[in-house]
């Protein structure tokens, strides 16, 4: 079909920001703004350290947290290296051993590696067939020199939803430290670490509709949860993550989580109804089958493996429709997903897979227009499939 202008499902690799966001966002860089720093003890400072704080209240209100147990760091990269490698650090005195999955984001994952060789020992869990842990599992798995656990809220692949309050209450009753990445969750599903036994807790304002370059780390106030810092270089962000704050950045997040806080049921119910168009338009092809779960999970990921085409092939072939094959970490790579392959499909199943990822902004003749070039795609590739083997 002939569709000049991008339709973005993309939204789990990055989401625009909101023009409220942006404007705000402007008017803390240029002259006669609120441009100062927020370390200098003058007016323009003073005003600069205001929109850091208010940023920082705007961001615990979202998430339930204390604004005073958020460090603001780079993104949840940054902010899943300083916990986890942080927080092992902290407490190898106690013991070394580690757990997570190898179903996690790679700023997750390759932290653990490093940790390895480091001299930590690392357990890793394996997901169910529709990528959920096993709590029985992660019960078998903790050591008496266990120190600390990481598992994704929300997997940025499939969308599986952890049950993270079962997982955090079985670390707390074993004083272990209990880390979530979290950065496809904030904004997008209720968040209320009042609640939540989770220690340490790493998000990124691009994933709701804020700047990219800005996050943060959650550290609850408890004894014995702490972790050491990684960065060096002055007192800020109470000596975890030393340099100057970027204020326009953090008025972007603050003011998106700010939206987001007032919108998020309403963003889930629009975001559900347009992945239940988008099955409901693909799901009669043959051979089709659904990464993850098939309900339950968070609604704006839908990923799909078709048997019989090839997965390179198959985005170019959606072109102008912007998905991704996994994570946009891994996109150039040309691999099967290790995330798919960790969840049982073999790699060819594993690369023919497309992730759909919805957001706030998609509207339902995106999803028409998806279903329409995917029904043309898979089937042109299926054809053609039989005359490339011929040619072998």
């Amino acid at each position: 079909m002939n569709v000049e202008t991008p339709v973005y499902l993309d939204y789990a690799a990055t989401t625009p920001v909101e023009p409220a966001v942006a404007e705000a966002m402007a008017a803390t860089l240029l002259p006669g703004g609120s441009f100062g720093n927020p370390s200098s003890n003058h007016p323009l400072g003073r005003e600069a350290l205001t929109i850091v704080e208010t940023a920082r209240q705007q961001l615990a209100a979202l998430i339930g947290a204390r604004p005073r147990d958020l460090i603001w760091t780079s993104g949840a990269t940054e902010s899943d290296n300083m916990a986890i490698t942080g927080g092992a650090r902290y407490r190898q005195h106690r013991g070394k051993h580690l757990i997570t999955m190898p179903v996690e984001h790679k700023a997750v994952t390759d932290t653990f590696a490093a940790l390895e060789r480091e001299g930590f020992e690392v357990t890793w869990l394996s997901p169910s067939n529709d990528g959920m842990l096993d709590l029985q599992q992660l019960a078998d798995a903790i050591r008496e020199d266990t120190q600390l656990v990481s598992i994704m809220f929300v997997n940025n692949e499939t969308g599986v939803i952890q049950d993270i309050e079962a997982i955090g209450k079985r670390c707390r009753d074993s004083d272990i430290l209990f880390h979530v990445d979290a950065a496809q969750a904030v904004g997008k599903v209720p968040i209320d670490l009042s609640e939540l036994p989770v220690d340490l807790m790493s998000l990124t304002a691009h994933k709701f509709y804020g700047p990219k370059g800005v996050g943060a780390l959650y550290i609850a106030d408890r004894p014995g949860c702490q972790i050491e810092p990684i960065l060096f270089g002055g007192g800020h962000e109470r000596r975890m993550r030393p340099g100057t704050s970027a204020v326009h950045q953090l008025r972007g997040i603050g003011l998106a989580a700010e939206i987001a806080a007032s919108r998020i049921e309403e963003d889930f119910v629009h975001i559900r109804s347009l992945r239940e168009r988008l099955w409901a338009g693909i799901r009669d092809l043959p051979a089709l089958s659904i990464n993850g779960p098939a309900d339950g999970g968070f609604p704006g990921i839908l990923n799909v493996s078709a048997e019989g085409v090839d997965g390179e092939s198959l985005m170019l072939a959606l072109d102008p429709v912007c998905v991704a094959s996994g994570s946009a970490c891994n996109a150039k790579s040309g691999e099967a997903s290790y995330v798919l392959r960790a969840l049982g499909l073999d790699d060819h199943l594993a690369q023919s897979a497309i992730r759909f990822s919805i957001g706030r902004h998609s509207i339902a003749a995106d999803i028409d227009i998806a279903i329409e070039c995917y029904r043309h795609a898979v089937t042109m590739l299926r054809e053609m499939a039989p005359v490339a083997r011929k040619c072998v």
